[in-house]
């Protein structure tokens, strides 16, 4: 386990060289929000870091529903009794099983693996704009369909679980990235997400924190290029498809 502080947010990433998986502490001054729940596994380590920040996790917020960002989350909760969990209306459907897809959403499948066994229930159900402290919760469908970000209103730090990857170079996801090709792989629509990168760029983040790889400070000019290289991508696709 990695341990990297950047003013309110303090990233911990999991397997950093190998498949490097993230999760995040937003402190505030009643306690930590920890962003993901990382990997089966992470439960100690998450609780080891939140004793050595020398604050309780008040509330547990998720970006998406994948086995890789709620993977601790019983052993969490079952520690955290008192903890708020958090996630998007949307993907709290994709933790009970419920695969379906509304009727105007894209008519691509839901990829990437999901829990098949979870005990916990979300106690909140976000939407667009609900504030959790002092992040604001903003949708960002595309990795699948209830994906959200969230940023720190203090400072403009953009917790944006895999609308972005920055292991192995900058890009939306669904943007093949061969040395870490695995948020592609489990991305439901491109077209969303690259809606939702916009969507996010406009908010115009001083720091990315993403859910694989590492932080970027004054991340503006590389979601650019991201963004003009997913736009370049699916704009191929379509003449492709003609």
């Amino acid at each position: 386990m990695r341990m990297i502080r950047v003013e309110t947010v303090c990233q911990i990433t999991f397997m950093p060289r190998l498949f490097p998986v993230n999760c995040y502490f937003i402190e505030e001054e009643d306690g930590l929000t920890l962003i993901d729940a990382a990997l089966p596994y992470s439960a100690k380590a998450i609780l080891q870091a939140m004793r050595r920040l020398g604050k309780p996790i008040t509330r547990i917020v998720l970006t998406h529903a994948h086995n890789d960002h709620v993977g601790a989350l019983d052993a969490l909760k079952q520690a955290l009794p008192d903890a708020a969990v958090h996630i998007s209306a949307r993907d709290a459907r994709l933790l009970q099983g419920d695969f379906t897809l509304a009727a105007d959403e894209p008519r691509t499948p839901v990829r990437g693996g999901f829990p098949k066994a979870l005990k916990t229930r979300p106690d909140v159900l976000l939407q667009e704009g609900d504030r959790i402290g002092s992040l604001v919760a903003l949708t960002a469908p595309g990795h699948t369909p209830g994906s959200m970000a969230f940023l720190d209103t203090r400072n403009g730090a953009l917790i944006a679980g895999d609308a972005f990857q920055t292991q192995g170079g900058i890009a939306v996801t669904g943007q093949l990235r061969p040395w870490f090709p695995f948020p592609a792989m489990a991305t439901w629509s491109k077209g969303k997400a690259l809606e939702s990168a916009r969507k996010l760029r406009a908010y115009q983040p001083t720091l990315l924190a993403a859910g694989h790889g590492d932080m970027l400070d004054d991340p503006g000019p590389a979601i650019d290029r991201a963004i003009a290289e997913a736009e370049r991508a699916l704009a191929h696709s379509a003449l492709v498809r003609e």
